[in-house]
């Protein structure tokens, strides 16, 4: 609480900026990582080294494999610069959670509870467990796929084994904080190697992958397109993580004076740009061999999950293609479920001060995701499966404006963050400008989506 109250001081000395003073964030771990303070750049850089690849893992979790897959088998290179688009996005407002959880001693649910009536931090709080479940939804349903594809289970019992990993969350934790960043990096690797040999395998073509990575305007003129590429937004820029870094950063014990929190932002900033940039390569590596191996060879239409393991190998001639690429999925998948328990509750008790035993907070989580999919499954068949991951990312994308608002608001107020720390004009540009791509793009999904196309025709000339 010390800790705090000079955090408080140090964010605003003119006045007091919060209504009360917030418990520490994940208590049970913060502050757990001493930083050394006269120790080399290096060894400083991998002392806060960890939270940044916590966060990549929940952009290239099965629902991002779903929104590429389908983006790349239908639409060929052209949505990569959505990926990178959406990369650049995270990295901005990865590095404003980093100040706000630094800065304040606040996580951003904590901050939305001190700064908002009641009324609406319960609001946030119901839209941030929206997000929270949707994100659950396409790490249960991809688990259930690479177990599947691997092992034969059927998709609804590997939806509910996936539930077990709750205890490897809360042993890794009780174990220190380290474990679980360690486990999360290699789990990271082997995506990643999976992932260059799968580039190796499918030989894309160099001018269309470059010439994918330059904007065009032919998104918006096709709802498919669009769907698609709000679906990657939603995959990639994910609600839970602006709440999880602002709490995890927090896990690294360094002086509260101004210098010190300068370099605390500086080196954690690092650490996720490292890490997203990690992402972006497995996020445009997935793209890139789908439309490598099927947009190519007219195979548009593969965009289900199972159906991509099936014809990796015969397609590329490569018998262990299909058994990397499901190896890459259960690790992608298992990875992103680590941060589950971490991210429910974060935004339980930063939102209404109520704690929840971590296991039990798991488990529930765990079982909003399992329901909705063993209905889907047990009703439609395994075939929708990849349906409902694009869906559950299209949902967090709805969410996305709502936890990107406050954080820009609180970062961009100098009696909050204090005259060395708050948003300067280019950031607060940049940071609005993205709140208003998200948003925009999101309703004219909506609207695509839900007026009579006689309506769009008229509106849009074509």
């Amino acid at each position: 609480m010390a800790d705090e109250v000079q955090a408080a001081s140090v964010a605003s000395p003119e006045a007091p900026a919060w209504r009360s003073q917030s418990g520490t964030s994940l208590p049970e771990v913060h502050g757990s990582i001493l930083i050394p303070h006269d120790a080399p750049p290096w060894r400083k850089f991998f002392a806060f080294a960890g939270p940044g690849f916590l966060v990549a893992v929940g952009y290239m979790d099965p629902g991002n494999w779903a929104t590429d897959l389908a983006g790349g088998a239908q639409f060929g290179y052209s949505l990569l610069w959505i990926i990178m688009m959406s990369n650049l996005m995270a990295i901005l407002l990865q590095h404003l959670c980093i100040k706000l959880g630094v800065v304040t001693g606040r996580d951003l649910a904590q901050a939305c509870r001190d700064h908002y009536p009641r009324p609406i931090a319960w609001f946030l709080w119901v839209l941030a467990e929206l997000a929270i479940a949707a994100t659950d939804l396409a790490e249960v349903v991809g688990s259930a796929i690479g177990l599947q594809l691997l092992f034969g289970i059927p998709l609804i019992w590997g939806c509910l084994i996936t539930s077990i990993d709750v205890l490897v969350v809360l042993y890794l934790q009780n174990r220190g904080f380290r474990y679980l960043e360690a486990i999360v990096l290699t789990l990271v690797a082997t995506v990643g190697f999976c992932f260059v040999a799968e580039l190796l395998f499918s030989k894309p073509e160099l001018g269309g992958v470059l010439g994918g990575f330059i904007p065009s305007a032919g998104v918006l003129k096709d709802q498919a397109q669009l769907y698609v590429a709000i679906g990657i937004i939603g995959a990639t820029v994910m609600p839970h993580n602006l709440y999880l870094h602002s709490s995890i950063v927090q896990t690294r014990k360094y002086r509260r004076d101004e210098p010190a929190l300068v370099e605390a932002v500086r080196y954690a900033t690092l650490d996720s740009t490292v890490a997203l940039m990690c992402a972006l390569f497995i996020n445009a590596a997935i793209l890139i061999v789908a439309a490598a191996t099927f947009h190519e060879r007219g195979m548009g239409e593969v965009a289900e999950i199972q159906e991509a393991y099936r014809l990796l190998s015969p397609v590329l001639g490569v018998g262990v293609a299909s058994t990397l690429f499901a190896i890459a999925l259960l690790a992608a998948g298992q990875n992103s479920t680590l941060t589950g328990t971490l991210s429910g509750q974060i935004v339980m008790e930063g939102f209404i001060n109520f704690r929840m035993r971590p296991w039990l907070r798991r488990l529930l989580t765990r079982l909003i995701a399992i329901i909705p999919a063993v209905i889907v499954i047990g009703i439609y068949g395994e075939s929708r499966t990849t349906d409902l991951l694009v869906a559950s990312q299209v949902v967090l994308s709805m969410q996305l404006g709502f936890a990107v608002w406050p954080l820009l608001r609180f970062t961009g107020s100098r009696a909050k963050m204090g005259g060395r720390f708050v948003n300067p004009p280019i950031i607060k540009v940049l940071g609005y400008t993205t709140a208003l791509i998200i948003i925009g793009l999101n309703v004219k999904l909506l609207f695509d989506t839900f007026i009579p196309e006689s309506w769009r025709i008229a509106i849009y000339g074509a």
